[in-house]
């Protein structure tokens, strides 16, 4: 007897194999890097003499390789009251007073380059606060400018800045900053580098971002935020491969524990014709929950039946579509495996994989159709 006719499967399957490509992740805020908000205001109280037992107190510098020369940063008694009523608007979260005063401080003639540099951090801050991102990036850059303030204090406004003209998709602004900020303050954190990294990648200068990435993966192996963005710069730079070598090596060690981050593996196994190895990171990831039983699932098991389908593994294809179709929107998959009984020989279970199909709508009836008709 004659092999049966192999019906072409929906061709839809073949194109929505594409790479998952991520996009580069930025975690900053202004402050979120430096100190929190209430480390701040500690820090200007101590500045203004309201709290000297702290002022006092030796604290490590936030950046002690700076080149800068930390100035004297002294608020003159003349102008002491304003800067108090400035740092109390500030801490009643009066916003908009607080750009107010800060800027009606900034213009006096009087006001010194500490006193400036002080307000237009303050002003910063109350825009930032006031989701006024353009205006909280100018008055930083005023911040910065007038140079008045003492290390902690210039560098973490500068880094503030570089955060802000990312967000506001000015990123070679941001970069020109953070430029600078590395330069003149010598951080090696690895938060400023990887900011860095993100800042050249939304510059798609994706080699670039990856190099960074990956040093500080290998420096900090745990850190997963770094190996996804690593993963990121990597798939855009069209270096697939290594990007799977740092997925298949973070999932050995048990830290991909989110949807995407699986997606991420099995599909590059996929583009990489890594069949089986896709096949198992999905069973793995539905038995612990992590994947769930969705239309994205759907269609991924419809991409590995397809392909044991053309590799003539007719068992592998079916079990596939069959756990593929109910999950489905539509019923492309229960037409798919309709089809894929039918070249098997099982006419019955073709049949009523043909009905649920027209049940659940397809494309072309007229496919099913011909089947129920045999």
């Amino acid at each position: 007897m004659s092999k049966p006719y192999r019906r072409p499967l929906t061709v839809a399957l073949t194109a929505a194999l594409g790479m998952l490509v991520l996009a580069p992740i930025v975690h900053a805020g202004p402050q979120s890097q430096t100190m929190s908000k209430q480390e701040e205001r500690a820090r200007r109280r101590a500045e203004l003499g309201k709290d000297p037992q702290k002022a006092a107190e030796a604290k490590p510098a936030l950046y002690p390789n700076a080149t800068r020369q930390s100035p004297e940063a002294k608020a003159s008694p003349k102008l002491m009251k304003h800067l108090q009523e400035l740092q109390a608007r500030y801490e009643k979260d009066d916003w908009a007073g607080v750009i107010s005063k800060a800027e009606e401080l900034a213009a006096m003639p009087a006001a010194n380059a500490y006193e400036k540099s002080f307000a237009y951090s303050m002003a910063g801050n109350a825009a930032a606060n006031m989701d006024d991102q353009a205006k909280a990036g100018e008055f930083f850059a005023k911040a910065v400018d007038a140079n008045g303030m003492e290390n902690d204090g210039h560098f973490s406004t500068m880094y503030n800045l570089a955060i802000i003209q990312f967000g506001n998709e000015k990123y070679a602004d941001s970069l020109k900053t953070m430029d600078r900020f590395l330069a003149e303050s010598k951080s090696d954190k690895p938060e400023h580098l990887a900011f860095r990294a993100g800042v050249l990648a939304n510059l798609d200068r994706h080699d670039e971002a990856a190099a960074i990435y990956k040093d500080l993966v290998a420096k900090n192996p745990d850190d997963k935020r770094l190996l996804m963005n690593a993963v990121a710069a990597l798939q855009n730079g069209d270096k697939f491969d290594e990007a799977n070598v740092l997925l298949e090596s973070a999932y050995k060690r048990g830290m991909l524990t989110e949807k995407r981050e699986l997606r991420a593996l099995y599909i590059g196994y996929m583009n990489a014709q890594r069949w089986d190895d896709a096949k198992k990171v999905i069973d793995d990831g539905v038995a612990k929950g992590i994947l769930q039983k969705d239309a994205d699932l759907a269609r991924d098991y419809q991409i590995l039946a397809q392909n044991a389908y053309m590799d003539d593994k007719i068992p592998q294809a079916i079990e596939l579509y069959k756990l593929a179709a109910p999950l489905a929107a539509d019923g492309e998959a229960y037409l798919n495996l309709a089809k894929v009984l039918d070249y098997a020989d099982r006419k019955a279970e073709a049949k009523a994989a043909a009905k649920q199909a027209l049940e659940k709508g397809v494309k072309k009836p007229e496919e099913a159709n011909r089947i129920l008709a045999r």
